[in-house]
């Protein structure tokens, strides 16, 4: 259920002017929709309210998804006394008004429910301040939050909370929440059936969102229902939700690396455009196709990094919209072409041998002698050219004397890989039997 009302301010009643998402305000737990898994009876919550027994949480979900309603509803559930604030507008000396009066309260036998809105806004100094009166039994938090709480919360304070996590709103839930709006009004919405499906995808899981659309059109004399293009001239759509330095942010690109990775070229345009439409910026996402290039397709396709780069200037010298046209060739590029992650494992085992190797000289037949000693010590002493040898291949051992040759670069046989797998392999034959010669 959406949060219907600010945390520093919870009505009590529904006057008649009041906003249509208060009026809808749900009474019970059993009324609040799209949080079975937690409201229900195998819930967590309603595992709490059965045993009368409240622990602290945090309500981890997206806006409009009913956090700080349920809040309320706890409280009423388990007979304790509700105490509101929001991270927002409250400080260190008002957290000290609450903790106090919040004692009083437990004097005369009566708990409190302790709600923070926007957890996330306090300091780490602010949310140690909660630990002794949680710890205490002083208050029962319940936290609230639209940001990762392993991100965004102490260590501590999330030891001592169960981490609840709220789900967007789903059609099914929308639909309830328009089918309460039209039998309280006593009317149903000026809308055909594709526009009220308009209207439910608009609200992308939003609650309280809808509700206020609904207010708007409830308004408006509307003399015949209208459909997906007039509601849109007339509503707008929500903004969908995406902090570019928040969990969203590494949510869609993480979705959009994988269907890369995963060959999958709709998916990954469809990542694609939910980053660049939420207003993600364009040369972050370049960096990532790039870094897509190296890792995942590597040599199996060379031209992959290149695609990636011109894509970075093609977008540079045309700006946007134009140039976000070769964003999406390059996405495509890159979702289409043959996959190896074989130079990002080479360098890998390679970084961890130099690290456990130290300082081994290599051979000196391969080291330079530009002065005179380091000539008459051997260095660059039967240093064979290749250039002048059969086949241009030598065959020489470069690698330290006190290891043996090792491989790291194992090519795939995909794509450009399976040519450079065969060099390889002919390298390794001759390099064998020169060896034996």
């Amino acid at each position: 259920m959406p949060d219907l009302f600010a945390p520093d301010d919870l009505p009590t009643t529904n006057p008649a002017d009041a906003p249509l998402a208060d009026k809808l305000r749900p009474c019970t737990l059993t009324d609040v929709v799209g949080q079975d898994h937690l409201t229900g009876p195998e819930g967590a919550i309603g595992r709490m309210v059965a045993a009368g027994r409240l622990s602290s949480i945090i309500l981890w979900g997206p806006p409009g998804t009913g956090k700080t309603t349920i809040s309320r509803l706890l409280a009423d559930a388990v007979g304790m006394r509700f105490e509101p604030i929001s991270a927002v507008f409250s400080g260190v000396a008002d957290l000290k008004k609450v903790f106090a009066t919040a004692k009083d309260y437990a004097r005369r036998g009566e708990k409190t429910l302790l709600f923070v809105d926007e957890i996330h806004r306090f300091n780490r100094a602010q949310q140690d301040s909660f630990l002794p009166f949680v710890e205490d039994g002083t208050v029962t938090l319940v936290g609230a939050t639209t940001e990762n709480p392993s991100f965004e919360l102490n260590a501590a304070l999330l030891s001592r909370a169960q981490v609840l996590i709220l789900r967007r709103l789903d059609a099914s839930a929308l639909e309830q929440l328009l089918d309460r709006s039209e039998a309280l009004t006593g009317r149903p919405l000026p809308l055909d059936a594709a526009a009220r499906e308009a209207l439910l995808a608009s609200a992308d899981g939003d609650g309280r969102f809808l509700l206020n659309q609904v207010e708007t059109l409830y308004s408006i004399d509307i003399p015949e229902p209208l459909d997906p293009a007039g509601l849109s001239a007339l509503l707008h759509r929500r903004v969908a939700v995406y902090d570019k330095d928040r969990e969203g942010h590494y949510n869609l690109i993480s979705a959009l690396h994988k269907s890369l990775r995963g060959s999958d070229p709709q998916a990954a345009l469809y990542y694609l455009a939910r980053m660049l439409t939420a207003g993600e910026e364009p040369l972050y996402v370049l960096r990532r196709l790039v870094r897509f290039a190296v890792e995942d397709i590597g040599l199996a396709d060379p031209q992959a990094v290149v695609q990636c780069l011109a894509a970075k200037d093609s977008y540079e010298f045309l700006g946007s919209p134009e140039g976000e046209l070769a964003i999406v060739q390059a996405c495509l590029y890159c979702a289409t072409a043959p996959k190896s992650n074989a130079a990002y494992s080479a360098m890998k085992s390679a970084w961890r041998s130099a690290r456990e190797t130290g300082s081994l000289m290599p051979p000196q037949n391969i080291l330079n002698a530009p002065t005179k000693l380091m000539k008459n010590i051997g260095y660059g002493k039967g240093y064979h050219y290749d250039h002048d040898a059969e086949e241009g291949f030598s065959g020489d051992n470069y690698w330290p004397e006190e290891i043996q040759p090792q491989t790291f670069y194992a090519p795939t046989e995909r794509g450009f890989e399976a040519r450079i797998a065969e060099r390889i392999a002919y390298w390794n034959r001759l390099r064998a039997e020169r060896h034996t010669q």
